[in-house]
């Protein structure tokens, strides 16, 4: 059973007014422009609990950094933009496939996976490019 907490639900509610990933250091400094004042370290248990729970979508960036929003109800994975930070969901039916076959072959079960694959978008591009 979770337990939900003040702090828990004040750190959900600013996911759901959020777009797109962010990450706990965002939520916190959110948080207390609002005039809560609930710890950093108490933010970050929050989302990784929301984020163990199925209500948060995470990725990690190429830094390492992680960032969460809102998540869909469905198994995904991201195209980032490096540039903008422009998220995409997509499906990848071959690397379930690819996933499910390698830990079969190893003896693996109960497997889970991410996959984030970092890029520019087309409008990060197009704005980079040399006018010509």
């Amino acid at each position: 059973m979770v337990r939900t907490t003040r702090q828990r639900t004040a750190v959900a509610a600013v996911f759901d007014q959020l777009e797109g990933f962010h990450s706990a250091q965002e939520v916190h400094a959110r948080l207390r422009a609002e005039g809560d004042t609930v710890g950093l370290s108490t933010v970050y248990r929050a989302v990784q609990a929301l984020a163990d729970d199925g209500e948060l979508d995470s990725i990690r960036t190429d830094t390492g950094e992680a960032l969460y929003r809102r998540c869909s109800t469905r198994h995904h994975h991201h195209l980032v933009c490096r540039s903008c930070g422009r998220t995409v969901e997509v499906e990848g039916p071959a690397v379930e496939r690819w996933a499910d076959r390698v830990a079969d072959e190893h003896g693996f079960a109960d497997v889970s996976h991410t996959l984030e694959i970092f890029g520019t978008c087309a409008a990060c591009r197009d704005a980079a490019a040399p006018a010509g």
